[in-house]
């Protein structure tokens, strides 16, 4: 299991791309915390979830 936002998913062995993609969250508006460090965009793909990883995945929204 994956504790994703508080929350406990079975998303290990997916990756943070795929992951993201399967909630339909807009790659280009999130930012994504792995165990407690930031994890790069350009990395979502090549990142693969694991048993007892603590997620962190926040929405940007614009407004003003």
């Amino acid at each position: 299991m994956v504790r994703i936002n508080g929350q406990n998913e079975d998303a290990a062995g997916r990756t943070i791309d795929e992951y993201l993609r399967e909630r339909d969250y807009s790659l280009k508006q999130v930012a994504v915390e792995r165990n407690g460090e930031i994890v790069p965009r350009s990395r979502y793909a090549d990142v693969q979830l694991c048993d007892g990883d603590i997620v962190e995945v926040v929405s940007f929204v614009g407004g003003g």
